[in-house]
């Protein structure tokens, strides 16, 4: 078995339905799903709530993302207050800066990053976070705030040693998404090979970044199988143990309801 610890299963990028995706994902092997609930409205967020009370082996995150923080407002983020609360909702996120593609201004960005630090605090849940062009500030956030009181997860790890370090060091585990395969992602794979075992999750962040050997189509679940394949290999590691590593660390760190 296997997890992916960060999927996005949206009608608007699976219009077959997130039933046909997840089943695609049984059967090649993924054992649980980490839904995120990510969006301009809280529609999508509403949507991954949903699908863990449809399904025993999906769990669900709730957030404001960066490119979407300028849409922030009272009703918005008290409707993701309620949600977060679930108990099927393991984690607030993704959230965090984005500082490549400027969607919404930085000072909103950073404003709701710590708001949603908060509501992670408020809840005792951890944190999924998404940094793109913005080490600094993002980990000087994450110290201001006192994350580390609730710890997370820095999904699709992008970064170098020097960050990954960081992050450990403030109890945030590092998650690799199909980027890692990529022949230029060097320092991304010198990471993989380098950081602690049990701090290491696997994700797809589908639809986006599909590993080798899909790259150039659409990314879903099932291709996790690729990624820990190959950070696997980067380690030297039999895959079985490699996975039933990942599988335990994604356990601890979001309290899936199931063994590791």
């Amino acid at each position: 078995m296997i997890i992916d610890s960060h999927c996005h299963l949206d009608a608007t990028y699976f219009p077959e339905g997130p039933d046909v995706v997840l089943e695609r994902g049984r059967a090649a092997g993924v054992g649980h799903f980490v839904v995120i609930g990510v969006g301009q409205t809280t529609e999508a967020a509403r949507c991954a709530v949903q699908l863990t009370s449809q399904h025993r082996d999906v769990s669900a995150t709730v957030g404001m993302h960066p490119h979407d923080a300028a849409q922030m407002s009272d009703v918005v983020e008290a409707e993701l207050a309620e949600l977060a609360a679930q108990a099927r909702v393991v984690a607030v996120g993704e959230v965090g800066l984005d500082y490549h593609y400027m969607h919404s201004p930085a000072d909103e960005q950073q404003q709701v990053f710590r708001k949603m630090i908060a509501l992670a605090k408020k809840l005792s849940k951890p944190i999924v976070v998404h940094t793109r062009s913005a080490p600094e500030q993002t980990l000087r956030i994450l110290e201001q705030e006192d994350a580390a009181d609730v710890g997370g997860i820095i999904h699709c790890f992008s970064e170098d040693r020097d960050f990954a370090r960081r992050a450990l060091d403030l109890d945030f585990d590092i998650s690799f998404s199909g980027i890692v395969t990529f022949k230029n992602a060097t320092a991304i794979q010198d990471v993989a090979r380098w950081a602690p075992g049990d701090r290491i999750l696997v994700e797809t962040d589908s639809p986006y970044l599909s590993p080798a050997p899909k790259r150039g189509r659409r990314n879903e679940p099932a291709n996790v199988v690729h990624t820990a394949r190959y950070v696997a290999e980067l380690r030297n590691e039999p895959v079985e143990d490699f996975v039933a590593q990942t599988v335990r660390a994604t356990v601890r760190r979001l309290g899936l309801p199931i063994e590791g």
